[in-house]
Formats: C-alpha cells, structure tokens, sequence
C-alpha cells in the first residue's frame, strides 16, 4: 500500500484525490498481473491436464472400424484422409480388373485384453449378412496366440464376393478367448 500511496503523489497535484487512488490501483493491479502471469499460467495449465486426464478411461475391449471403397477413380476433392484410406487400400492393384477386385467393405477390428494374456487364444469373428443372399449368416474368423494383449484385424467383403451377393447391411464382430466371449458389437440391423 505504500508503494500505492507513493504512486499516487507523484501524480500531478491538480487531479482530485479520487482519481489518484484509482491511477494508483490501476498501476499496482497490472504489476501484480505481470508478477503473477507466469504462475497463474502454469497453474492453469496442469487443472487443464489434470481434467484432460480424468476424462481418459480404460481403452474399449473391442473396438469396429468401417469402410467402404464405392469406386477406382482418384478425386483430388475427397478429405486428405479419406484420400488416403483409399489409396491404401487400393495400394498395389495396377490394372483396372485388379483396382476393381478391391472394391467393397472393409472392417477393422481393434481388440485389447492386456489383463488375459497367456489364459488362452483369442479368437475373433466377424458374421454378416449382405443384400443378396438374403438371411444367410456368412462369417470370417481370426486367431491370436494366447501371449496377445492386443491386436487388428482385418476383415473384407470385396471382389465377388460383393458383387454377387451385395453390400453388407448386418455385421456382428465377437472377441473370445479360451472359448469365453470379452466383447462383442454388432450394426444396428443385426438381429
């Protein structure tokens, strides 16, 4: 305060004395606001980090990604990353036949059980039911050792197999290990 009061006499001596102490309070809030910015920074910075960190929680057992590839042509105006997922999954197709056997439903099955590893395989399946072949269930199967925490697959209903019998409009994807099921997502048509 003092620091305050001495501010506030070598203002002019024609300003009342009202508008010394709010010149003086003025100057002393923004060299308090300079002398406290770097820590009030840091302190705002860890309660930021602090809530991003209590949001995270465990990661999801089985986790289902899809895509589909509708036609061979290369468009400069799709997102850069679907561009790219395109491009990946057409990598290595040369001819037109070739880039055309690609084309289809690609699903992406990320699993995680760091808790089950050495209790047994794992094993994951994919069902699905597409346009064409009515109610029939086809299914794709994946094993893991029984040492895997975690893993991808892969699954794909490309080429003829999505010609001739459609377009996917069910799937249930199902993660077991030791013959117990973890986890299991299915699409919303899925009975």
């Amino acid at each position: 305060m003092k620091e305050g009061a001495a501010l506030a006499g070598a203002l002019p001596p024609t300003w009342p004395a009202k508008e010394k102490r709010l010149a003086a309070s003025l100057v002393l809030e923004s060299r308090l606001r300079r002398d406290l910015t770097p820590a009030v920074k840091t302190l705002s910075s860890l309660v930021v980090a602090l809530f991003l960190g209590a949001c995270a929680g465990p990661p999801e057992t089985l986790v289902v990604k899809q895509y589909q590839v509708r036609d061979q042509v290369r468009n400069s105006n799709d997102e850069p990353m679907v561009r790219m997922e395109k491009e990946r999954r057409l990598h290595g197709a040369v001819s037109m036949a070739e880039r055309r056997q690609r084309l289809g439903q690609y699903y992406t099955l990320l699993w995680h059980d760091p808790a089950g590893a050495g209790h047994g395989p794992v094993e994951v399946v994919f069902q699905y039911q597409q346009g064409a072949t009515a109610s029939r269930i086809k299914h794709m199967t994946q094993q893991f050792p029984a040492s895997s925490g975690e893993g991808i697959a892969e699954f794909a209903v490309i080429g003829d197999n999505y010609f001739n019998g459609g377009r996917v409009l069910a799937w249930k994807a199902t993660v077991r290990r030791g013959g117990r099921e973890l986890a299991t997502r299915q699409s919303y048509l899925w009975q």
